[in-house]
This record gives structure tokens, C-alpha cells and sequence, in this order.
């Protein structure tokens, strides 16, 4: 980072959003250290997340620290206490059951539940959780957050990221969500919350593909949440819409777009949800971890041309260089110098209280910008030539497969990782679709595939 960034443009004409933005980009620059010195403060973080841990499970596990036996057994009971009776998670004891929550509660019995009694992750009515799944699907492929409530494509990641870990992702289940997603995308290049469906006029019960205008402006947390889900509906696209029209995405403007969210050197390289809004540390990984996603779907970085007439003294230039769609550093710094709070946790951004929910994603932005973790070819390999299934030849069998390939082949490139401020700062790799750190997503899933073996 320069030690004098230059200030963001000035159109003379200022604004209550102008003047924000100013306040912001000032106090940002007052946690630029005269001497830098980056440094995560474990301890402190541990400390606050020790006193918020039923929230704090994931962040846990990506600063390298386990609970121990008797919290954990504690944690278990505590969250299959919000199972309803009817399939799926509520946010407490006896609430009605949401995608979000169900989401939540899955994901850390997958990091705190074992297999067996009273394990947690054997007592997941996965029955009722698919039918919960059904009752909540739309005409369009959408699906409800909860019973009367409202369609949101954060729901339908949660719903898929859920399905996935329990093994009850069926075609049945996501057929036309891929085009609903689709539908989406805004003129920006992100994704908004929802689409407007259009019916025919000469039928109620005829739902016409277009035209589906986006329901509101394009945003980090929607975006994420769309691509995450497209990724992982790739079996079903390639496989069960033979016949039909694919539906697209368009990958470019999505980069466009997310490029354009991370903020300049006075907002210390930290990112923004929408345009023209203030950064937020959540938008590390709500950002930060999308361009993993599209790199999997073939968007690849142009590698910088260089002069190959230097000679070697020009090699600490090539060094320099990163191949990344964003400044992996400047992420770094922002969540090193701003994104901490001085009592642990992490925050928004200061003068803002650290919180669980920032703490959460502000660390696995910080892993996505320090690790680069990607599908290996001969790791799918060798899960290929493990799996042992008598169904195989099966239409599930096959989607099956695709999706355990899918979810188990990703592993960190350590040639590329690049820790701001050295090992000291290092946090665990976490799985670019599910937010898992790699050891429990491979944990999960191989309970899966164990329970279906035959």
C-alpha cells in the first residue's frame, strides 16, 4: 500500500452519500500504521468467538482451533433442539423451520456432529427434509425461504449447499432452478433476490421464460449465493436438459462487476456490496470468494505479457505480479488494519462493533484471499476409482456421482498462496461453494457416500 494514497474523485458537488464516503475513506486511512505491521490476533478472536460459539462454529475451524468434547456434545444437543417435526431447521426451539437456518444448523453438525447416537448428524430426519424441500419449490424452478414467506436465491443456496451434504440433491428437486437463477442477473452483471415471473394471458397455470426482469439492484450477497448455487447445479445442466434450451449466464459481466467492488487505496482495498455503496469486511467473501467460482466455470485470468529479452535482474518484477482477478494484498490489508476490532472479533469496518456474522465472513475472505483452492483433475481421479455403487448406471446414480466429483476434487495450489505479513497470519483454506474448511467438507461428504455404499 502506498503511505499516501491518492483520495477518490471529488465532483464539487457533495452529498449526503458523498460526505460518507469521504468520513469513511478518512477513518480508514487512520488505521494505516505509521510502521506497518500486520498481524491476525488469534487469541483475542478465539476469546470473542469463546463467548458467542454457538454462532461461531466455522470461524472456529478456520483459525486452526477445535472445541473441546464437552462444548462440542453441547452444541450438538443445543442445535437438534431446532429440528422441527415436520423436516428442517428453525432459528430456536420450536420456530417454524427456514432455508437459512437449516442451512446454519446443517453446516455445523457437519463440523461439530459425528456419525452414530447422539452424534447429530444420524439424527437429520433427511425424509422430512426433502419433503420440507418440496413443499417450499415454486412453478418457476424458485423456491420459498419458509412456508408464507418470501422466494430469495440466498434461500435456494442454502437449500442446495443443505442437499448436497446430505446426499438428497435429486433432478426432481432443482428442475428449472437453473433458469430461475439465470433470470436473475442484472444489467450490471450481478444478481439480484429474486425475478418477476410472467404468466400467460390466456392461463394463470402458464408460466412464460421471459420476459423475468430481476427484482431489485445487484448485490454481494445475492451474487455469491447465485453463483454458488449455478456451480453446483452443473450436473444437472449438462444431463437433464438435453433436449431443452440451456440457460445462460453471462460470466463476463459478472467479472466486470465484481471487479468494480473492491474499493481503492483509501478504502484500503476492502469491498462493497452494491455500487456505489460503502466497503463492508462481509464482502470479503461474499465478493472476494466469487471469482474462485467463476475461474471453475472457465473464466480464466490473461496471464501479463513479458519482455523475455531481461535478463534475470528483471525476475523480482515477474514476482510481483499477481494473477488474480483482485488485489489479493490490498483484501488482506483491510481486514488486517480495519477489519479487526481492538476487543477481538472482527467488524464492518471501524468505528463498528466486531460481531459473529462479520467475524465469520470477514475470515473466509481473508482465507479466499490467501489461498487459491481449485478442482485437481487427479484427485477426481482417485475418488473416481474409489466409488463403488451397484446403481451406478442409474439415472440418480449418475447425478450422484457428478455431484460428489463436484464437491470432494477441490484442493488447495499452495504454489500460490499469498499470506500478507507472513505464516503468522496464515487461516485455513476454506471450500470456495460450501465455506467449509476443506478438512470437514471431505469429512461430510465421505459420510455420505459411506451411508449409500452397497
Amino acid at each position: 500500500m502506498a503511505p499516501n494514497p491518492r483520495p477518490g474523485p471529488d465532483d464539487s458537488f457533495p452529498s449526503p452519500t458523498s460526505l460518507v464516503q469521504a468520513e469513511t475513506d478518512a477513518t480508514l486511512l487512520k488505521h494505516i500504521p505509521d510502521q506497518p505491521l500486520a498481524k491476525l490476533d488469534r487469541n483475542a478472536h478465539v476469546q470473542f468467538l469463546a463467548r458467542n460459539f454457538v454462532q461461531g462454529f466455522p470461524s472456529f475451524s478456520l483459525l486452526q482451533v477445535g472445541l473441546d468434547p464437552g462444548n462440542n456434545q453441547r452444541a450438538i444437543d443445543t442445535i437438534l433442539t431446532w429440528q422441527h417435526p415436520d423436516g428442517g431447521f428453525g432459528g430456536g426451539p420450536g420456530q417454524s423451520p427456514h432455508l437459512l437456518a437449516t442451512y446454519a444448523s446443517v453446516c455445523s453438525l457437519s463440523i461439530a456432529g459425528r456419525p452414530g447416537e447422539n452424534g447429530g448428524w444420524d439424527q437429520i430426519d433427511r425424509e422430512k427434509m426433502y419433503t420440507f424441500f418440496l413443499s417450499l419449490k415454486q412453478q418457476d424452478g424458485s423456491f420459498l425461504v419458509a412456508h408464507h414467506a418470501e422466494v430469495d436465491v440466498r434461500g435456494i443456496y442454502c437449500l442446495l449447499v443443505t442437499a448436497t451434504l446430505l446426499d438428497i440433491l435429486t433432478p426432481e428437486l432443482v428442475e428449472g432452478t437453473a433458469s430461475f437463477i439465470a433470470s436473475c442477473q442484472t444489467y450490471e452483471g450481478g444478481f439480484a433476490s429474486a425475478s418477476q415471473p410472467y404468466f400467460s394471458p390466456y392461463t394463470s397455470e402458464s408460466l412464460l421464460a421471459s420476459p423475468r426482469p430481476p427484482l431489485g439492484e445487484a448485490h454481494g450477497g445475492y451474487t455469491f449465493c447465485s453463483l454458488a448455487a449455478w456451480v453446483m447445479l452443473q450436473p444437472f445442466l449438462d444431463d437433464s436438459l438435453v433436449g431443452t434450451t440451456r440457460p445462460q449466464i453471462n460470466t463476463n459481466s459478472l467479472l466486470r462487476w465484481l471487479v468494480h467492488m473492491q474499493g481503492s487505496p483509501t478504502e484500503l482495498g476492502g469491498f462493497r456490496g452494491r455500487t456505489n455503496k460503502l466497503v463492508d469486511g462481509c464482502y470479503s467473501w461474499w465478493v472476494g470468494g466469487a471469482f474462485t467460482l467463476l475461474e471453475v466455470l472457465g473464466v480464466s485470468v490473461a496471464t501479463p505479457d513479458i519482455d523475455q529479452s531481461h535478463g534475470q535482474g528483471d525476475e523480482q518484477d515477474w514476482n510481483d505480479v499477481d494473477d488474480s482477478f483482485f488485489n489479493r494484498e490490498a483484501l488482506q490489508e483491510y481486514i488486517l488494519y480495519a477489519g479487526q476490532h481492538p476487543a477481538g472479533g472482527l467488524r464492518d469496518k471501524p468505528p463498528k462493533n466486531a460481531d459473529a456474522y462479520h467475524t465469520m465472513y470477514c475470515l473466509s475472505g481473508l482465507s479466499s484471499a490467501q489461498h487459491r483452492v481449485v478442482p485437481s483433475p487427479e484427485r477426481r481421479g482417485q475418488i473416481l476409482s474409489a466409488w463403488q455403487r451397484k446403481d451406478d448406471d442409474l439415472l440418480p446414480g449418475r447425478f450422484r456421482k457428478r455431484t460428489f466429483l463436484d464437491s470432494l476434487s477441490w484442493t488447495e495450489d499452495g504454489t500460490t498462496a499469498k499470506i500478507f505479513g507472513g505464516d503468522v497470519n496464515r487461516v485455513n483454506a476454506t471450500h470456495p461453494v460450501f465455506n467449509l474448511t476443506i478438512r470437514y467438507i471431505v469429512i461430510t461428504t465421505k459420510r455420505r457416500k459411506q451411508e449409500n455404499d452397497v
